[in-house]
């Protein structure tokens, strides 16, 4: 694979450009020609697309701005929500005695995330950005609610899928959004500011949880914040509800279809691949959800549950495969996006960077608090240092983008401050190691993985026109979820086949009959004072585990590098030129 130079980049004209940074054509007929011309040629638009065309035609500056004065509210409170639900998952799972199961929950929730988020992607180009935020948004209130009553662990574990999924796709929908009514080279500096909230919430979201834990309980949290949430959220339906309106009056969108509910309905399922999606879903459960499981099965890796586990995850993948080939009408995966290297390489960054975080990240808040002895909110402002990090420099880096156009060489130069920060850890998360370090790691990792980040998300987008930017961002998310989700299912495979083992290895011979209870229920593993016999035992356990999922971690992050090099060396500020047209009223 070769690395494409600066000096030979394709920049000459905008036909030379487009030919180079566009080669994905969609299936059908389009005229040959720059991207100005394909994007603007609305007979090959979906509605979705055409409705925010018409949105951006008819309102005002004032409204331009207020959109995103409003989307950066909403991004504050759902940082701070995702915070503060974060912070209390290790209370959640344990006041069922199922802390091990931390990892386990968020197996199946990324895993559906990624996938809803192409299914979104298709429904708000299909029908359009407000029925797409008006959804996410009852999906995260379905879930706080059942949050909020759960009475067993089972309960939760949905809810956990419902609200993440609908988190997810908030997010999405926003990034949608934000893409439609920017430029490319403005577009990361607006990504960056609704980030910004995270700078507040890193230090909000923990104390305030830690504050319903101690003073009121976690259900509580779960439904004043869902209330929160909301009431922050309608303007930004008043907004596109009213300009859609408009629009519709002066005949830029076109009359509803007039099919019946029944006939919308089949309409629908065809056009989301319905069954496409199940199956895909289904397939990377079914292979994950083993690696955290298999410690409580019976035998083991021998145990017939965990093998059809596998066995049925591999068939539902192949029939998803054989589905999409010789079956379905609409494709869920448009596989065509990938024989670009440019869009491939970024993905694949972003799934390796999800996937090396997570295996040392999933039961870091509990470490920091097992074996510092740190509070709810103490210890999650060390972890956070990791994305307050990445949000504070984000803006800057946007700058960095806008003024000079590059993307390929930021991101190279980012992978080894990832892997020194990661490598670091192996050093210093150990007992007695101070905190101080820990955090400074996760300063190095914060940089290190928001550079990479917004370079890839920014190229994936330079990789496609501006009518396929939503299907290209729900690949890239669902690239990440996938990620994430082997990131938990290797943390949950280390922690739940290792964590008993040591805790029994190193507990008193008087207490060892306690392991089980110790292992469930974080609370009891704080119960006795540091320096007792059984919290040493504790320690040294989480500790030797701990060890472990780092390097396991710092080990595949040079895979990132190969993701990276194989990227075309767009540059952005001179894509400007052949990507500005007539949008409308856009930033």
């Amino acid at each position: 694979m070769t690395t494409i130079s600066p000096a030979e980049a394709p920049v000459s004209t905008s036909r030379d450009v487009e030919k180079d940074l566009f080669p994905v054509q969609p299936p059908t007929e389009v005229r040959e020609g720059s991207k100005t011309e394909s994007d603007d040629d609305s007979a090959h638009m979906q509605e979705g697309v055409k409705r925010v065309e018409a949105i951006t035609t008819v309102w005002s500056n004032k409204s331009l701005w207020s959109t995103f004065a409003l989307l950066w509210l909403v991004s504050f409170v759902s940082a701070l929500l995702s915070s503060v639900d974060g912070s209390l998952s290790p209370y959640v799972t344990s006041s069922f005695s199922r802390h091990g199961l931390l990892a386990v929950i968020n197996i199946a929730a990324r895993v559906i995330g990624g996938v809803v988020t192409l299914s979104l992607g298709k429904i708000i180009d299909i029908r359009g950005r407000m029925e797409g935020f008006v959804g996410s948004l009852l999906l995260i209130t379905v879930g706080m609610i059942m949050k909020a009553t759960c009475r067993n662990v089972e309960t939760y574990a949905a809810a956990q899928v419902f609200s993440w999924v609908g988190h997810v796709a908030l997010g999405f929908v926003i990034d949608v959004f934000v893409a439609d009514i920017t430029t490319l080279k403005n577009r990361m500096f607006i990504f960056a500011l609704n980030s910004t909230p995270n700078l507040a919430t890193t230090f909000a979201g923990p104390r305030i949880a830690e504050l319903f834990y101690q003073k009121v309980n976690f259900r509580w949290a779960f439904g004043a914040f869902a209330i929160i949430l909301l009431g922050v959220s309608l303007p930004v339906v008043a907004i596109l509800f009213y300009h859609e309106r408009k629009a519709k009056k002066l005949g830029l969108l076109r009359p509803k279809s007039g099919r019946t509910p029944i006939q919308s309905i089949l309409h629908y399922i065809i056009e989301f691949d319905l069954i496409g999606a199940i199956f895909v879903s289904a397939g990377f459960t079914l292979i994950l959800l083993p690696f955290s499981l298999v410690n409580s099965a019976s035998h083991s890796w021998k145990s017939a549950s965990v093998i059809v586990m596998i066995v049925m995850g591999v068939v539902s993948l192949a029939a998803f495969a054989v589905w999409e080939k010789f079956f379905s009408r609409v494709k869920f995966f448009p596989f065509e996006f990938l024989k670009d290297r440019t869009f491939l390489g970024a993905v694949l960054a972003y799934f390796v960077v999800f996937m090396t975080t997570f295996i040392w990240d999933a039961y870091y808040s509990s470490y920091l608090q097992v074996v510092h002895g740190l509070s709810i909110s103490i210890a999650n402002y060390v972890l956070n240092a990791y994305s307050l990090t990445s949000y504070f420099t984000g803006p800057f880096i946007a700058l960095y983008i806008r003024y000079t156009g590059h993307v390929k060489y930021p991101a190279l130069v980012a992978i080894p401050i990832y892997l020194l920060g990661t490598a670091l850890i192996i050093y210093f998360r150990v007992p007695g190691a101070q905190v101080g370090y820990l955090a400074m790691c996760q300063v190095f990792v914060g940089f290190g993985v928001g550079m990479i980040n917004q370079m890839s998300q920014l190229i994936t987008m330079a990789s496609v026109r501006h009518q396929d930017v939503a299907v290209a961002l729900a690949i890239y998310g669902l690239f990440g979820s996938v990620g994430s989700s082997v990131g938990y299912a290797v943390a949950g495979g280390i922690w739940t086949n290792l964590l008993p083992v040591k805790l029994h290895e190193f507990l008193p011979e008087d207490s060892k009959n306690m392991t089980a209870a110790i292992y469930g229920d974080i609370t009891k593993q704080m119960e006795y004072p540091i320096g007792t016999p059984i919290r040493d035992a504790v320690i040294e356990a989480y500790g030797d585990v701990m060890r472990k999922m780092v390097i396991v971690g710092s080990a595949l992050i040079p895979l990132t590098i190969i993701c990276v090099i194989v990227w075309k060396n767009i540059n952005v500020k001179k894509l400007e030129t052949v990507e500005k047209r007539s949008r409308g009223n856009v930033f």
